[in-house]
């Protein structure tokens, strides 16, 4: 799994997935046996028939606009984020998910490994988000989500809530570290509340700065030191 995360497919996890699936050859030999170890020099290995090629590493940071669906392909898609990314000539995938109306920060690669820490949940890492809601929030509901709210699925708080604009108190900065599914308009809908707009200005050591929205760039290299060493929290 991790040389066809490394050739960009996919993630570590959604590669076992496809294993099992039957649908990797070796040197044209169905493999299911998750752990099968490839040498990169000599072995051909093959997905859906398409050979894989252990590419260099790539890391993208992207403003993602409103209006686009954060998924590597999807033929029902009017619009995804892959096709903002043009002069980018190496397959990379989105890490986690920015649902339709959010935009904000959205990285990309094709180092499973990277993705896989990103987004697993026993990895999970500061997250912050400007929002703007239906009406002004009240202080005894900001009291609320601090001491955490029963989901669906479970517990969840925020770990930090401010107001942006004491003149407009309709606008807020809440960081979370949870990477639940659509976790943050889940919370202010627990205490009454509809998110207008939702934009991720922080994720795991990297923000949007200087990105319109739909420019993507390449990490630098402090940037992707930090990554590397997982010195973000």
């Amino acid at each position: 799994n991790k040389f066809i995360a490394n050739s960009g497919v996919c993630s570590r996890r959604e590669a076992d997935t496809m294993i099992q699936a039957g649908v990797v050859t070796v040197n044209d030999e169905v493999v299911t046996e998750l752990g099968t170890k490839v040498n990169i020099h000599k072995d051909v290995v093959k997905f859906n028939g398409e050979t894989l090629k252990g590419e260099a590493k790539v890391y993208l940071i992207m403003n993602k606009p409103r209006g686009y669906v954060t998924t590597a392909s999807d033929p029902h898609a009017e619009k995804t984020v892959m096709s903002l990314l043009k002069g980018c000539n190496v397959r990379v995938y989105p890490v986690g998910r920015l649902d339709k109306a959010t935009t904000g920060v959205l990285m990309f690669t094709n180092d499973g490994e990277i993705a896989e820490r990103l987004t697993h949940p026993s990895y999970d890492k500061k997250k912050i988000y400007q929002v703007i809601l239906n009406k002004p929030f009240a202080e005894e509901d900001r009291q609320k989500l601090l001491d955490g709210v029963e989901l669906s699925d479970g517990p969840m708080s925020a770990d930090s809530l401010e107001y942006i604009d004491p003149a407009d108190q309709r606008k807020l900065g809440i960081e979370i570290h949870s990477g639940k599914n659509r976790v943050v308009r889940r919370l202010f809908e627990a205490v009454g509340y509809d998110v207008r707009t939702l934009d991720r200005v922080y994720f795991a050591g990297l923000t949007k700065k200087g990105l319109k929205k739909g420019e993507w760039r390449y990490l630098t290299e402090a940037e992707l030191n930090i990554l590397k060493m997982g010195a973000y929290v």
